[in-house]
């Protein structure tokens, strides 16, 4: 790994619709080399814009994808990514489309069934090859982090939580925040920012074949301090479900437009739901002091664990504390069985009050006691998220991207 730094982490991305040799390529490399990440494209259509957000040393490309010819991707990724060596993963009886592969842009092929040692001189040979005098190795864009509030019944103030953790961060940070709206039965940001509607996300999912910068610019709504939004259609507008690959790419393009992508998840958990918090960097789940949240809270926390989501990268905080007749938080940590991670007071004059106006309590009261607590809340998310970059990586491959590695917790990404 001379070519790429003694300091660096190897960056690998694999491009195959079978999680089976995800799996078999994350345990191959993690025996081969002890710094190293790896992600993973299902829909080769997703493939250039990962790689552009990663910018990995090596690419592993199947050819056994779905529906698009492996070697027409591999033309379309080696002139776009100079810097990265592609590798063309063949059946071991199919050497001429290997010469094919080779002949698109590809350095080296390795055969299947995947044997750990011939993936590991492949990927050792391609890093070895001798960059031309003065180039640099690949390094990756800096990209925002996605954080994700979600909570497990409606009513408990997850809207506004996450709307003024939004503008609490873009005032601690200085840096660009963007708010989804991603409740698609009860869209709700517009109101409590008070925005035009007109653009949404469904102005984007017919042009995602040329997403970028600008689309997305187009269509965001602007709030008075800064934070853009990409809004709701009317519940019932979507002619069907936002599916894995396309929030996957609308994430990619914001990463590289903002700091922070702030997503308000709705229910129910959906696929489509399950995609937002598989590109999540942390979950942030807001619950009520009282006794059938909690209930529904634990079934949800259970849910994510099964699914493979880190605890410690699921967040609860309790909303409204110190709400009379409420269940107390130590209570609350015992009957869970995990811990609180932050608590917002009980204001809840002043909290509706700001969602009737338009108005959040970030701009209308910053100095109250909820107005501390969402940039108490705020401050520590951004500590925690960056402390994490540092020790990690520069790039961020979300909370699915932690499961396969857990020496770095972070190793594989699916789109």
């Amino acid at each position: 790994m001379d070519t790429i730094g003694s300091a660096q982490t190897l960056r690998v991305l694999l491009i195959s619709t079978r999680e089976a040799t995800r799996d078999e390529v994350g345990e191959a490399l993690g025996r081969a080399f002890s710094d190293q990440r790896l992600y993973w494209v299902a829909q080769s259509e997703l493939a250039l814009p990962r790689a552009q957000d990663v910018m990995p040393h090596v690419i592993l490309v199947d050819s056994e994808l779905d529906g698009g010819n492996a070697n027409s991707l591999i033309k379309t990724l080696a002139p776009r990514l100079p810097g990265a060596a592609i590798i063309a993963m063949v059946e071991w009886d199919a050497i001429a489309r290997a010469s094919q592969a080779v002949l698109a842009g590809a350095r080296a092929f390795v055969t299947k069934p995947l044997q750990a040692e011939d993936l590991a001189a492949a990927v050792r040979q391609v890093l070895a090859v001798t960059r031309p005098s003065g180039e640099a190795a690949p390094q990756p864009k800096p990209v925002g982090h996605v954080v994700a509030f979600c909570a497990p019944k409606g009513g408990t103030g997850r809207t506004t939580l996450a709307v003024n953790v939004a503008l609490a961060l873009h005032e601690v940070d200085r840096e660009p925040v963007a708010l989804v709206d991603a409740d698609y039965a009860a869209p709700a940001v517009d109101v409590v920012l008070n925005l035009p509607g007109g653009r949404d996300i469904g102005h984007l999912l017919p042009r995602l074949s040329r997403l970028d910068e600008s689309l997305v610019e187009g269509v965001l709504a602007r709030h008075s301090t800064g934070v853009q939004a990409l809004l709701s259609p009317p519940p019932g507008e979507l002619e069907a479900p936002i599916s894995l690959p396309q929030v996957q790419q609308i994430l990619v393009v914001m990463k590289r437009m903002f700091r922070w992508v702030l997503v308000d998840l709705g229910l129910p958990m959906d696929d489509t739901a399950y995609a937002f918090l598989d590109s999540a960097d942390l979950i942030v789940m807001s619950v009520l002091p009282e006794m059938v949240g909690l209930r529904n809270t634990r079934h949800m926390l259970d849910q994510l664990h099964a699914r493979g989501y880190p605890d410690d990268s699921v967040w609860l905080v309790l909303n409204r504390d110190g709400l009379t007749g409420g269940v107390p938080a130590r209570d609350i940590e015992e009957r869970l069985r995990v811990t609180l991670r932050y608590s917002i007071p009980d204001d809840q004059p002043l909290a509706t009050h700001s969602i009737n106006r338009g108005v959040p309590v970030m701009v209308s009261h910053p100095r109250s006691a909820l107005g501390r607590a969402y940039r108490g809340l705020a401050e520590r998310v951004s500590r925690e998220l960056r402390h994490a970059g540092e020790e990690q990586a520069p790039e961020s491959g979300g909370l699915l991207g932690r499961l396969l590695n857990p020496r770095r917790s972070a190793s594989a990404s699916g789109g």
